[in-house]
């Protein structure tokens, strides 16, 4: 069965910066977590370099994945995910939605990010040090809207620090690629 390409998020602004950072960040031999691949447009290209896991709540996009090749865990965030990974890729949904804003369907994963928009990203960020190779680093996608010292904070305070590697003002707002890793 195809997937519904209508129910999976498809390359904007956010996705490309993300794939840039990545392109810079990336190293042969490192083992690539990519965590809500949607298109698995990044997951495709490093894995011309490197191996990659891809992870998404979104049956749709797992199978989007699974059908470029990708080696896709469907699940939420880091569940069902077993072993060490040396980059971890992530652009959470960090818009912030209300309730009433809520549309109910499987393209509403890629997008909620609760009231604050940090939502899943304080989840992640919970549950990261798990599967994160103890010189490992995290590419976290985020926006001006979500706060950046606010997700700064988040990971401060579970032991990481985070520094902007790439910017990217769109559409009233500004984009950021945080490169985290551990505070030894």
């Amino acid at each position: 069965m195809p997937h519904d390409s209508s129910q999976v998020y498809q390359p904007e602004a956010d996705t490309y910066l993300l794939l840039n950072a990545a392109r810079a960040e990336v190293k042969p031999g490192d083992h690539v977590l990519e965590i809500g691949t949607g298109s698995a447009i990044i997951a495709v290209e490093l894995a011309g370099v490197t191996g990659v896991v891809a992870t998404d709540i979104n049956p749709h996009a797992a199978l989007c994945a699974r059908e470029k090749g990708i080696d896709v865990v469907r699940g939420d965030l880091l569940s069902g995910i077993r072993g060490i990974f040396d980059l971890i890729l992530f652009n959470p949904p960090y818009l912030p939605t209300f309730p009433e804003d809520r549309i109910d369907d499987w393209f509403e994963y890629a997008l909620d990010g609760g009231i604050h928009g940090r939502d899943v990203i304080g989840r992640f960020a919970k549950d990261v040090s798990r599967v994160l190779a103890p010189d490992g680093r995290i590419l976290l996608l985020i926006s001006s809207l979500t706060g950046l010292e606010e997700v700064q904070e988040i990971f401060f305070r579970r032991n990481f620090k985070s520094e902007i590697v790439m910017k990217e003002y769109v559409e009233d707002e500004n984009l950021y690629v945080l490169r985290i890793v551990r505070i030894n």
